[in-house]
């Protein structure tokens, strides 16, 4: 699902560093990679539950750092839902 060039370009693009791994920046990229990876695999096999499930605890947990970045820096949450093309 995750490969290191993956991850790596996400820290660049998202993150302070190649090594921000922390960030509420970078969190919130990589959810949505993972977000889209399982949407996909959702299309294609409806009765996993199980995936369907930890598809709506990522959101859930994305919603909350978007709260918190849109609290904290609302120049850098625009920018990141820009970048990440989550609002329309």
């Amino acid at each position: 699902m995750y490969s290191s060039d993956k991850k790596k370009e996400i820290f660049k693009n998202y993150g302070k560093s190649i090594s921000d791994t922390g960030s509420p920046q970078v969190q919130v990229a990589l959810f949505t990679y993972r977000i889209n990876y399982l949407n996909n695999h959702l299309k294609k096999n409806k009765k996993d539950f199980n995936t369907e499930r930890s598809l709506i605890k990522l959101v859930g947990k994305r919603k909350k750092l978007l709260k918190y970045i849109e609290k904290n820096d609302i120049n850098n949450y625009k920018n990141i839902i820009k970048n990440l093309k989550l609002r329309k």
